[in-house]
């Protein structure tokens, strides 16, 4: 059995655009770059949680909204100064369709 869920079409996330995902899992981040490559991230900055989704992408990264913190999309690690770490989530894109990898998300959660 497969362990990856379909969550969006990849059109539904604009180009250096992101949107959340509400899962049986909790609320996922999903960006998709302007090369058009596709990271899954929990959407809390981990500066002063700030929404993630909402922010900046540029290049592999994320600039969050509320205190400019800079988010790599590959790793979750802070950039620059900054230091803390979001957590990520595999993504894949599959026939037009993005899918999350459901096994990372429950033993994520169930930690």
């Amino acid at each position: 059995m497969s362990t990856w869920i379909d969550i969006a079409a990849l059109e539904d996330v604009p180009l250096r655009g992101a949107r959340v995902v509400k899962t049986g899992f909790g609320c996922i981040a999903v960006f998709r770059t302007g090369a058009n490559s596709v990271h899954a991230l929990n959407n809390t900055c981990p500066h002063k949680s700030g929404p993630l989704a909402e922010g900046i992408v540029h290049g592999k990264s994320v600039t969050c909204p509320l205190h400019n913190w800079v988010i790599s999309l590959e790793t979750g690690e802070a950039q620059g100064q900054d230091e803390g770490r979001v957590a990520t989530y595999p993504a894949r894109v599959e026939a037009g369709r993005i899918l999350l990898d459901r096994s990372v998300l429950q033993a994520r959660v169930a930690a």
